[in-house]
């Protein structure tokens, strides 16, 4: 305001210039074919190729814009922001916001008075969303023919993140109209965009993860959340060695954290989804290292051999034995060969080039002799699975005097949804503390494919209750398949069960219930039935 201007001359050019508006919008009520001209018409709304005659300061004040002379005098002058040809080419995108959101307004229906038109201030600043409207700021996002130039407000930006605020306010500020952004893409800049403007989330499956790098380098964390939300949503089988590479690169450990544990859950389908050998090797090291995969070793040992190849591909690189051991470092010494069977290792691990002559002969020493000669690999078991252990007890009632003359226990079962076995429970000595020698297995009752064993021992105390023996790894159960159970015990007379039943169900932690039907096994079984006799418990996890 010039100075010399009194209170009541400025009272009075207000009063002029409301009364000259009120007879301009008269006029045109009289003649409604008539357009406003260029000087009554706000220059928000004028179109592109309008002259525009007027000088004003965006920032300024409403009076300050109003152009109040020392002498009383004033302009017409009003706000000034032409529309630019960039929000005509993002109107595709908008068009998948909800009404109270549109953001895009052509140059030739430009809109007036809009304001009135909004109730709330949401819906006021959700209007302005990549919209040229007052914009003091031009983000162009994007590199080649992917990119963009995206209006924005400043003011709007620095409320909503602490980058835009420190970019635009701080002490190194930038003074540039357009910023470059080639390391963001657009869709993922507007998603960031359309947030901070009405708190509107859209994400999808194509978007997230860019998404997810876009609110973290603009320090957005209520976005950050919903985008890892979404994902967690969105964890399957199929997709956990892919997000879980994204949740190390962008450090979401919670999400890193059940993306494992679904890969422990669902290890064989995990393992043969596509995106399990495009992970880094340090991914690759990291699942190597637990003690809870529900698979086979020498499937898993498959599943490496399958990612060396891959990451010879992407070296260019021959995949030979020796490349392919080169490219896993110390993924190989992860994997746990002395787990496998002596059959299982002699067709796959020893002719698969990887491992040296002496790491073979080594091994084969270790799967046959005792003492075990050491080995340059973990022989620790992949049992200690996660979530709650339950077991199934088919007897009712334990007698005494059950005997062993090198024949197996078995009995046959079907389950009703897919469990992982990981060991049974036995009746020790009726003659006290007694150590007995046992064979573990799992059979596929049709193919009679040993699915899981394990020698080993266990000691008892002459007490009548039963005794953990436990498989080296999980062993998987599909769901009404049948299989056999068998134990083929070396030691004194035992304990043994009565009145055993049929059918048995149980409440799973997880939800939902598991139903175990068991059937007599004919053919060598040591006299055990369902109705009596050994194999008492089955240790599972679902």
């Amino acid at each position: 305001m010039a100075t010399g201007s009194s209170a009541n001359e400025l009272y009075s050019s207000t009063v002029s210039r409301l009364s000259n508006i009120r007879m301009e919008e008269n006029a045109q009520n009289q003649n409604p074919g008539q357009l406003l001209s260029i000087d009554t018409v706000p220059q928000n709304m004028l179109p592109s190729n309008a002259p525009n005659n007027h000088q004003s300061n965006l920032h300024s004040s409403g009076l300050e814009r109003e152009g109040v002379s020392g002498n009383g005098s004033h302009s017409h002058a009003s706000r000034r922001q032409g529309s630019n040809s960039s929000v005509g080419s993002n109107s595709a995108s908008s068009s998948q916001s909800s009404s109270s959101t549109q953001s895009h307004h052509s140059n030739s229906h430009p809109v007036y008075n809009w304001q009135a038109t909004k109730t709330t201030v949401k819906e006021r600043f959700a209007f302005m969303f990549n919209n040229e409207i007052l914009c003091d700021v031009h983000f162009i996002v994007g590199r080649d023919i992917q990119q963009q130039r995206i209006p924005a407000h400043k003011f709007v930006l620095s409320v909503g993140s602490a980058v835009f605020d420190a970019m635009f306010n701080g002490t190194l500020a930038t003074r540039a109209d357009e910023i470059e952004l080639p390391d963001v893409e657009p869709a993922a800049f507007l998603a960031l965009l359309r947030f901070l403007y009405s708190d509107e989330v859209q994400i999808g499956p194509e978007t997230v993860m860019t998404t997810l790098y876009t609110a973290k380098k603009y320090a957005v964390p209520a976005l950050e959340k919903h985008c890892v939300d979404f994902l967690k949503s969105n964890l399957g089988s199929d997709n956990a060695f892919m997000l879980l590479t994204q949740a190390r690169l962008f450090d979401e450990p919670q999400l890193a954290a059940l993306c494992l544990e679904m890969i422990d859950k669902n290890t064989t389908e995990a393992l043969g989804a596509d995106g399990f050998t495009d992970i880094d090797l340090d991914t690759l090291n990291a699942v190597l290292e637990r003690d809870t995969l529900r698979i086979r070793e020498a499937k898993l040992f498959q599943a490496v051999v399958r990612w060396s190849e891959a990451e010879c591909s992407r070296q260019q690189l021959p995949a030979t034995p020796e490349n392919k051991r080169s490219v896993l470092g110390r993924a190989l010494s992860l994997v746990r060969f002395p787990l496998m069977s002596v059959e299982e290792f002699a067709v796959g691990a020893a002719q698969s080039g990887l491992l040296s002559d002496r790491e073979v002969v080594s091994l084969f020493l270790y799967f046959t002799v005792n003492p075990k000669p050491a080995v340059g690999f973990l022989e620790v078991p992949r049992c200690c699975m996660t979530g709650k252990e339950q077991t199934v007890n088919r007897f009712q009632q334990i007698e005494s005097r059950w005997g062993y003359s090198g024949t197996s226990d078995r009995i046959r079962f079907i389950v009703d949804r897919r469990i992982f076995v990981v060991g049974f429970g036995l009746y020790g000595s009726i003659h006290g503390p007694t150590e007995y020698d046992v064979t573990l297995q799992v059979i596929h009752t049709a193919s009679g494919m040993v699915c899981g064993s394990n020698n080993t021992s266990f000691s008892c105390d002459g007490s009548n209750y039963t005794f953990r023996v436990m498989f080296k790894e999980p062993v998987e159960i599909h769901p009404n398949t049948s299989y056999t159970a068998s134990a083929t015990l070396k030691g004194p007379d035992s304990h043994y069960g009565t009145k055993g039943l049929r059918k048995v169900t149980l409440d799973c932690p997880s939800g939902g219930k598991v139903t175990f039907q068991f059937s007599y096994a004919a053919g060598n079984n040591n006299g055990t039935s369902v109705e009596d006799g050994q194999i008492p418990e089955i240790i599972f996890y679902t």
